[in-house]
């Protein structure tokens, strides 16, 4: 049985809602062609390297998904007989484990658990009745995921190309409460244009995320990096030699610079010992210079590029006023940071009006379930 995406060689990544459009320009430097936006969402062409290639090297997407078989689908019943028939077991062995993540709207089939729940049957059913063996279900860390997609009654099923989220690098061995995702660190990197020209300072960096991601974007290092495998390895027509080439050819573009321009700051002795951990994980990450200090007692600060993350309800005690911190953090920035530019995501917008400064830019960018603000400030 020819799959969908071989024979149309068309995927679908998918991405957090407000970085559509510079995803897509990151998977086109990639090699995808034919990028149509979507509400969170690229449809695009890829060839196996460039599959392989957005796979390993994409720091904005949160996975890809290899269309199996499409269909019309108005009943848990169809969608049952349906799934029988896909060979389930060219793709993985009883002896693995699967799991499945399900979306389901607009459609006669409206409870995603109940359609990931037949998915589920007629997979092991197919085992059974062919192999008279059964794979198990892992839901947290499965040998490979299946998406099921049903909108408008049109169902896609989906192998999980990614093997999991890839925003999970693997250099985040310790964390503190309520840390950023680290696409979306990348995403902020990214928006900065930030190229190491100048000193980068987090002086609120919590776990690290921030300085790791713009570290990596400086020295290169792809973020599937640490990942131990991807699903596109399970795929029938997957490239074992192709694969290894490729993943050489890109840490080979891997290079730390002499001096790391990256400053990453806390006044939390907890938080500071979480980031040194986590940096001190990256090849080289040693490099980045951390010191606990109240932002207000950093040294050097003006002529710099200013990124940070600063605390919000999510991350304080909930209901707690910030708007006196804002307001210093506004003061602070005016009297100590003259010819910088700074960079600040407001998990809670309404404090944008309390720093008293007048953004270059803003944009919208979710964190967490947190319609968050990300806005420039340029200092003269």
């Amino acid at each position: 049985m020819e799959l969908q995406y071989q024979r149309t060689g068309h995927y679908f990544a998918q991405v957090a809602n407000g970085l559509e459009e510079i995803a897509a320009s990151e998977i086109q430097e990639l090699g995808a062609t034919q990028v149509k936006q979507r509400f969170r969402g690229l449809y695009f062409s890829a060839d196996k390297a460039a599959l392989y290639r957005i796979n390993y090297g994409s720091r904005l997407l949160t996975r890809i998904l290899a269309p199996l078989i499409s269909f019309d689908c108005h009943s848990t019943k169809y969608l049952y007989k349906t799934a029988l028939e896909i060979p389930w077991e060219e793709l993985f062995s009883p002896d693995q484990t699967f799991a499945i993540f399900s979306q389901v709207s607009n459609s006669q089939i409206s409870h995603s658990q109940y359609a990931s729940l037949k998915l589920k049957d007629a997979i092991v059913d197919r085992f059974r009745n062919k192999l008279q063996r059964r794979p198990s279900v892992n839901p947290k860390y499965p040998d490979i995921w299946f998406n099921l997609h049903i909108e408008n009654n049109r169902a896609v099923i989906s192998l999980d190309t990614s093997g999991g989220s890839l925003h999970r690098r693997g250099y985040r061995l310790d964390t503190v409460e309520a840390p950023m995702q680290e696409t979306l660190a990348a995403a902020l990197i990214k928006l900065t244009d930030w190229k190491g020209e100048k000193t980068l300072i987090d002086p609120m960096c919590g776990s690290g995320t921030l300085p790791a991601e713009a570290f990596m974007s400086l020295t290169k290092l792809s973020p599937g990096y640490f990942r131990k495998s991807f699903g596109f390895q399970k795929l029938p027509d997957f490239d074992q030699s192709l694969w290894k080439r490729l993943r050489k050819t890109m840490d080979n573009n891997f290079k730390v610079p002499d001096s790391v321009p990256i400053q990453a700051s806390d006044i939390d002795p907890s938080a500071l010992r979480v980031a040194k951990r986590n940096l001190g994980h990256l090849p080289g990450g040693a490099g980045i210079y951390t010191h606990r200090k109240d932002y207000q007692n950093i040294e050097n600060t003006e002529g710099v590029t200013l990124i940070m993350n600063p605390p919000y309800g999510i991350r304080l005690k909930r209901g707690q006023d910030l708007s006196e911190f804002y307001k210093n953090l506004g003061d602070w920035l005016k009297q100590k940071c003259a010819g910088s530019e700074a960079y600040i995501y407001f998990g809670e917008r309404k404090y944008l009006k309390n720093i008293g400064l007048r953004p270059e830019w803003k944009k919208p960018l979710m964190n967490g379930g947190l319609d968050g603000r990300f806005a420039k400030f340029v200092m003269y």
